[in-house]
Formats: C-alpha cells, structure tokens, sequence
C-alpha cells in the first residue's frame, strides 16, 4: 500500500534507509528544516543546509522512486541567538521559489522561552507574508500544553493565517483535541522512546476519529525509527480496524494538507 511520510529528517539517515522506504511503500515525504545535532554558527551554515534540502536530497530520494518536498525555517532550538535567527529568517524567501518548497516549518517553541516566541511570531509573520503553509513544532514532555497553547496562540494574533493551513505537529494524548477543535491539523509522531508509540497513537484514532490528522516517523539523530508509520499500519490492522483507517492517516489526509500547496502533486493526475 503506498503511503507518504509528511514529516522525516533524510538529511539524518542513509541511503540504505531510502531503500527501506520505497520498500515499505512510500512514495512521498516531507522534511522539514530542523537542529543538525549541534547549534550552528553562522547564517552560511543555514544557506548550505537550505541547498542541501532543496538540491541534493531530492536527487537521493528520487534514485528510489520518492518524491521529496521540504520545508525551511530556523528551529526554536537554535532561537535563542535572535540576531542569528533573523539572519537566516532573512535567507528563507530566497528559496521559496524551490520546486520542492511547500513552506515554513518546522516552527514552534523547544522551552517557551521569549526570545523563541520573538522569533516564532516572525517566523509566521513571513509564512504570512509569502502564503506559505506552516508546519509547527510543539515542545517536549511536561511543557508540550502550556507551549501549543503559546503556539496556538500566537498564530491566532497574526490574525491572517488560516488553521486549516498550519498543522501543529508531536500532538499527545493531552494536546490534540485542542488543537483539531481550534480548527488546525494535527500530526502523530512516533518515536520509540518518546512522543507515541503506535499503540498510544491508535489509541489517539480510536478515542478521537482520524479527522485532520497524520502520522509521521520523525526519524532524525536520536533513537527514531523510518519504518514507524508502517510499523503502526500493522497495529491498526492486528487490531482488528478498518484498512481504511490507514489511508486515511497515510494518504488522504496527508495529501490534501499538503496539496494545498500547488508544488504537491503526489496522487494527482
């Protein structure tokens, strides 16, 4: 059954992980910009990483048969050096124009902290300014709430960005009915050690419908697993749930967030 990814860091795995992809089924994935594992120091390092997301890992994917889109942004890891920050804010339009860009992300908040809320609302304020989607990052462990709520929050103030064009992404079991009720779309993460399994993640369908949301493997430096989605498309059917469920979370809803850019043209004719 083919399926896409929407949110998995290649820059972080090898070629061989490409391979076991295409052999899982996905034909498409989304990556979007994040931490390389250690905090950069310069706005050129940035500028090569935005060519290596927008130039080299399309070339990687496509040797096995995948489509790769990619979003850009500084992540509020690196947010907290304001002056680096909107340096590289200000490289971002420069490859908005990339064939394989759908727009800002991942953006959102690590530790809550002012100078990474500064940073945030810029962020959206450019996402804003060049009609971009948005894909955002919510924090980790006892801070998740009280940050998506920030999140959520400073979208909100903007005032010109639609919900239905932001997907708020690492949603738990006490962040998500909040985020599909203000209106936004929501995304799955599964992590082996942290944010869901695929067990809390069906769960989350069973409690909640698959209504605006995906699931996603993440897949970056730390303890992550690529084959996670379909690793949880076994869950769903070992419970006894409709196939349907699957192309739902792997498919259709996936594809029609992110066709709401023009660039994504995954399953279109």
């Amino acid at each position: 059954m083919p399926y896409i990814d929407p949110h998995i860091h290649m820059v972080s795995r090898t070629t061989d992980d490409y391979q076991r992809l295409a052999l899982a089924g996905c034909v498409a994935l989304t990556e979007p910009a994040f931490w390389a594992g250690y905090d950069r120091s310069s706005p050129q390092g940035f500028y090569d990483y935005f060519r290596q997301l927008t130039e080299f890992e399309p070339k990687r994917a496509a040797q096995f048969g995948i489509q790769h889109y990619t979003w850009l942004c500084i992540n509020p890891k690196e947010a907290e050096d304001t002056r680096l920050a909107r340096e590289v804010i200000a490289l971002i339009p420069d490859f908005l124009n990339k064939p394989n860009v759908l727009g800002i992300g991942e953006i959102g908040l690590n530790k809550n902290s002012r100078n990474e809320l500064a940073i945030l609302e810029e962020q959206i304020a450019l996402a804003d300014r060049f009609d971009q989607l948005i894909l955002v990052h919510t924090p980790h462990l006892e801070d998740k709430r009280k940050g998506t709520r920030l999140i959520m929050d400073a979208i909100k103030r903007n005032g010109k960005i639609k919900p239905s064009r932001v997907l708020i992404d690492h949603v738990e079991e006490h962040t998500v009915r909040e985020a599909l009720d203000r209106g936004y779309w929501a995304g799955m993460t599964l992590y082996p050690d942290s944010k869901l399994t695929p067990q809390r993640a069906v769960d989350i369908v069973e409690t909640h419908g698959s209504e605006r949301l995906w699931i996603n493997s993440a897949g970056d430096w730390g303890p992550s697993d690529p084959l996670a989605v379909p690793k949880c498309h076994n869950e769903i059917l070992r419970r006894g749930r409709p196939r349907e469920w699957i192309e739902t979370l792997s498919w259709h809803n996936p594809r029609t967030f992110l066709s709401q850019s023009p660039r994504f043209q995954v399953g279109h004719d």
